[in-house]
């Protein structure tokens, strides 16, 4: 008789436990969801620009008043530099974010008839715009054409970047190559969301420094778990934790 499978466990590839790992992720955090706050397209694209640097605990507590005097590319356009420097300085890099938001809102008003388009390709043409950007917009406000998108992919900000090397999915640390890895590993129709639902678990269980290993749904999974310094699941379960 054949040998049975081995159960699935942190020594598995990483072909075999990413689509798992993800699977949990899904079910555990609803799907996820962008924390940034944002009614109109636009929006979510200043927000995202915003939010590099900075956390969406800060972004937020700035961008409703940013979005009541800027409601749209035309008046971010027209706003006076210094002023609008003035009001996104607590996010830091401020001068080159501002930059940013004014060519970002002149190329939307010369291009697109100040609409925020729904391709990949579009969206990454804008000044400021890299491919985590564009992926966050296009994914949140048309998901449908994010999937449909043969550009598209996986959004990845420091949290992203971070799990997945302690997933082993990936050893890259450039974000577009950290992308790819998880193009490869993880299904397609579930791209719009595993970045947001890698990006929750980060901030709510796998923190940089001290993760929490016990409270964790995929530890098992996780090459990383007892190298962190922390026992496992079952180990604590036997008293060895």
């Amino acid at each position: 008789m054949p040998a049975a499978p081995r159960p699935l466990d942190r020594r598995s590839g990483k072909t075999l436990r990413a689509p798992v790992i993800l699977e949990r992720l899904l079910a555990t955090y609803d799907g996820g969801v962008v924390e940034l706050d944002w009614s109109t397209p636009f929006d979510l694209l200043v927000a995202t620009i915003l939010s590099a640097q900075s956390t969406d605990k800060k972004v937020n507590e700035l961008t409703p008043a940013l979005f009541a005097r800027y409601p749209d590319p035309a008046a971010m356009v027209a706003a006076d530099p210094a002023e609008l420097e003035a009001q996104i300085y607590q996010t830091g890099f401020y001068r080159q974010k501002a930059k940013s938001l004014q060519a970002m809102s002149a190329a939307l008003l010369e291009r697109h008839g100040g609409q925020v388009p729904r391709s990949m390709t579009e969206l990454i043409a804008l000044p400021g715009v890299a491919r985590k950007t564009a992926n966050v917009v296009l994914s949140a406000v048309d998901p449908e054409a994010h999937t449909a998108d043969p550009e598209a992919g996986i959004a990845v900000d420091t949290h992203v970047g971070r799990l997945s090397r302690r997933f082993a999915f990936t050893r890259e640390t450039d974000a577009v190559k950290v992308e790819r890895d998880l193009m490869r590993l993880l299904p397609k129709e579930h791209w719009s969301s595993a970045s947001l639902v890698i990006i929750l678990h980060g901030r709510r269980v796998c923190d940089a420094r001290r993760p929490r290993c016990g409270d964790c749904v995929v530890e098992e999974l996780c090459p990383s778990s007892l190298l962190a310094g922390c026992r496992d699941k079952a180990g604590q379960a036997a008293g060895l934790g």
